[in-house]
């Protein structure tokens, strides 16, 4: 098969299972925790506003709502998840399938923080860096976290893909 699909079929399957371990990760800390889930209709919303022109709310949650917004979030979501696995894998290649590290995964996990502090967060209200939230300090830490599990993640799949290829 041809690396370049080898390489986009990889990608695929270890951002989808990266994402699905930061969305266990996010039931276990709503059940453990007592922490809402991440609502995804409003990335939904958010994105689907974007068709219009308007990149940026004062509350996302006060814009009017979209048709289908939580599927748009859901899926955006997964491919954003898929995007950034697409990144490790630009960075180390496909090498790294072949005996995955968690150095790598995390730094890459960690790294994507940015993408919500810098873009989606102040694109949907809350500022740079959750900097109009009530509590600043603990949504950037639960970020981090969450990226972070998404970067341990990243290695998990990255296994499964390891696995897969070795059948």
């Amino acid at each position: 098969m041809d690396s370049l699909l080898i390489a986009l079929i990889t990608g695929i399957g270890v951002g989808m299972g990266a994402t699905v371990v930061m969305d266990l990760w996010s039931i276990a800390r709503s059940a453990l925790l007592g922490m809402a889930p991440p609502n995804y209709a409003l990335v939904g919303r958010w994105i689907a506003h974007m068709k219009t022109g308007r990149f940026r709310h004062d509350s996302i949650v006060a814009s009017p709502p979209i048709r289908h917004e939580r599927l748009i979030g859901w899926v955006i979501h997964y491919l954003i998840g898929i995007s950034f696995a697409g990144i490790l894998l630009s960075i180390w290649g496909l090498r790294w399938i072949q005996e995955p590290t968690l150095m790598p995964a995390l730094m890459v996990g960690i790294a994507t923080v940015a993408a919500p502090f810098l873009i989606m967060q102040p694109g949907m209200g809350a500022g740079f860096a959750a900097s109009r939230t009530p509590h600043p300090a603990s949504a950037r830490l639960h970020s981090i976290i969450n990226h972070a599990v998404f970067g341990v993640g990243l290695y998990v799949a990255g296994w499964g893909a390891h696995w897969l290829s070795s059948l």
